[in-house]
């Protein structure tokens, strides 16, 4: 075999070990053969992968060409964090407008910056997950963002709300609001919360509409029921492909917007989501399933189709019921008897999972763990 073969094969297999899922991590490498001298280009934001690529490199070649750039991109310097400052900033797939939108970013979420191309940031989100986003990010370096972490805050638990210029019913709103953002507390006035945005604009939030983080964190009880309870507050709330926001929600931004605001963080997408917590059923028997535990749908996998698709998740509400984002938030029945029969997901069913009581396993963490929010 010639070093560029040797190569290939050994980047393929680094590719699986550490980058397996494009979605949440970046390993675009190949190898090229000139003259003698093994050229490496690409990118990626794994050091143990780009370690462990020169090792194996050097051992094939006695001559290398590291042309491999690791994100964080050094043009960034140390301004590799940042901070969402909209209600909800749009992650794209690629560096363009007319790219599939992919997930989006709450206010106040600390993201990773990897690099940034004319007006788009790259950027990772907590839950790992990589896309671009143009504007509504505020760049900083990790000191700002301890900096920023550290101040005290409120988080808006509205479905809808808005921060106003004034601490007046009738002012002018700053920005509109969504649940799940946070906002620094600056102080109080009467029925208000006076609050301060990453990007340094003022306004005024209503003590109805949001909660000191505090607070919000020694109330939460993660139980099933109250699962359930939130889930049921985004009813008739439209389907949007890539949404995580109270303005429109694909069916894992859902599920994964009722878990955040009891505090704890999940994978993305559904495909991501089935690997955690713990299986209570795989065979349509709903009998040991309980309120809170997510249902997953797809396509089993089969001779001629060796992978399993996992395309839909919802939320079981006991009784044979879900609750599940579909065209718009609502609840169907897996029980053929009942008006609400929903027989279409019935015959892609796939498996239960629970993640009350699971959190700290894999996939499943609190904010409190969550390397971007306590660094």
């Amino acid at each position: 075999m010639s070093q560029n073969s040797d190569m290939d094969f050994v980047i393929k297999l680094l590719k699986e070990k550490y980058a397996p899922d494009s979605r949440v991590g970046v390993f675009n490498v190949e190898a090229v053969e000139q003259g003698g001298q093994l050229i490496l280009k690409g990118e990626t934001n794994s050091r143990l992968a780009y370690d462990d690529l020169i090792l194996q490199a050097k051992a094939i070649s006695g001559i290398v060409r590291d042309s491999i750039r690791l994100l964080p991109d050094r043009e960034l310097g140390d301004t590799v964090w940042g901070v969402i400052y909209n209600s909800a900033g749009t992650l794209r797939a690629e560096p363009r407008y007319g790219s599939e939108l992919v997930s989006q970013g709450l206010l106040g979420m600390p993201v990773m910056i990897l690099e940034k191309r004319g007006g788009w940031w790259r950027i990772q989100t907590p839950d790992k997950y990589i896309g671009w986003m143009n504007g509504s990010v505020k760049a900083m370096t990790k000191p700002e963002l301890q900096q920023y972490l550290q101040k005290p805050k409120i988080i808006v638990t509205s479905v809808f709300a808005h921060s106003l210029e004034k601490p007046e019913r009738d002012s002018l709103p700053v920005s509109d609001l969504v649940t799940g953002n946070m906002l620094m507390i600056k102080g109080a006035n009467g029925e208000f919360y006076h609050v301060e945005y990453p990007d340094g604009r003022e306004g005024y939030v209503s003590k109805s509409d949001a909660v000191e983080t505090t607070e919000w964190l020694k109330g939460i009880k993660l139980t099933g029921e109250s699962i359930v309870n939130t889930a049921y507050r985004f009813m008739g709330i439209p389907y949007l492909w890539g949404g995580t926001s109270s303005r429109g929600l694909d069916c894992s931004g859902f599920t994964k917007t009722v878990y955040f605001m009891h505090g704890v963080i999940l994978a993305r997408d559904a495909s991501q989501q089935v690997h955690s917590g713990k299986l209570t059923d795989d065979q349509g028997d709903f009998s040991n399933a309980l309120p809170g535990d997510l249902l997953f749908f797809g396509s089993k996998a089969t001779d001629d189709n060796p992978e399993e698709k996992v395309v839909h998740v919802g939320i079981y509400i006991g009784n044979n019921r879900f609750i599940h984002a579909s065209d718009y938030i609502h609840v169907s029945s897996l029980d053929p008897a009942d008006p609400l029969y929903d027989g279409y997901n019935r015959n892609r069913y796939l498996r239960t999972k629970r993640i009350v009581g699971m959190v700290g396993t894999s996939g499943i963490e609190t904010i409190f763990e969550n390397e971007f929010y306590k660094q």
